[in-house]
């Protein structure tokens, strides 16, 4: 029975991630484009889920976070709030620079990064199959961006970074929810709070000077909403990823994502009604039939419990 409810859990919070991820995409494309200032609307949103997750941990009393040895904050945590912070950035320039649809079919390219650091960091060797869904992720995102109507080298290169570097935080993070017993949702706090405080200078050097004589499009009031609304959806959607991911493994973990990218492009193509031609959906296509049959070669070879609704 505990395990049935489980799995009912998980697949709840995979439809909440999915609708929730959805949302926050379309908002902060809208956002984006009232107000073109990507590392300024990444700063609402990590400072957003710091602010919004202080009384949710009251409300639902969430226990309190380990102290971690001042090297491991250093060694672990650090670079992982940094490498949140360029995952957020890369991902806003993505999603303001192409249509939401091309910039996710673009992310489906994680496992090639996944698999590209695996050999990398541990000398792990691919099964054939694997390899043939790498080469269909490969080949699908060529054939998206060859056709795709708005291409534009600067989204194309931030997606594929937002891809590697996802690759690298979601299996860093499971080793620290591991490791340290932390709760997943001051995981989440700490690194956005760390992350903040951490490019604050940055961002104020990048875009301070342009903020003061900054005028959005629809005025101060459309963009103010427009930033509130993906502040609060972005930190809605990480507590749903979040709490997917200190459920399940890291493979099941990929499956679920694969599925929310899937459910994403579909939400932007129909909402945002992006001219697609069929080539380029049929690029689309190709890269995340790609992602699912590497998730099943993957699935195949380690045979984990299944914890994930079919």
């Amino acid at each position: 029975m505990s395990t049935r409810r489980e799995t009912l859990t998980i697949g709840a919070l995979c439809v909440t991630w999915y609708a929730l991820s959805s949302a926050s995409n379309v908002v902060g494309k809208l956002a984006l484009t009232e107000f073109p200032f990507p590392m300024s609307v990444t700063m609402v949103q990590l400072i957003s889920t710091v602010v919004y997750s202080a009384p949710a941990f009251s409300l639902f009393n969430v226990r309190r976070a380990p102290a971690f040895p001042k090297q491991y904050y250093l060694r672990v945590l650090i670079p992982l709030a940094v490498a949140k912070f360029f995952t957020t950035m890369f991902s806003q320039i993505s999603i303001w620079k192409v249509p939401i649809s091309y910039a996710h079919t673009v992310k489906a390219t994680t496992p090639l990064w996944t698999a590209a650091l695996a050999r990398a960091l541990f000398g792990e060797r691919q099964p054939a199959a694997v390899q043939g869904a790498l080469l269909l992720i490969a080949a699908g995102v060529a054939v998206a961006s060859a056709t795709e109507l708005h291409f534009d080298a600067l989204g194309l290169g931030a997606a594929l970074a937002a891809a590697a570097l996802l690759s690298l935080q979601h299996l860093y993070s499971k080793r620290v929810l591991r490791d340290t017993g932390v709760h997943h949702l001051r995981l989440l706090q700490a690194l956005s709070g760390a992350a903040s405080a951490l490019l604050a200078p940055a961002w104020l050097l990048a875009e301070g000077a342009a903020l003061r004589g900054a005028r959005p499009a629809g005025g101060w009031r459309r963009a103010a909403a427009l930033l509130a609304a993906d502040g609060a959806l972005a930190w809605l959607q990480a507590v749903a990823a979040f709490s997917v991911l200190s459920r399940v493994s890291p493979l099941a973990y990929a499956v679920a994502s694969s599925a929310k990218r899937a459910a994403v492009v579909a939400a932007s193509l129909l909402l945002l009604r992006n001219p697609a031609p069929p080539l380029n959906l049929a690029g689309m296509a190709l890269a995340l039939l790609g992602v699912f049959a590497y998730n099943r070669a993957k699935l195949r070879a380690a045979r984990p419990r299944p914890l994930l609704p079919v």
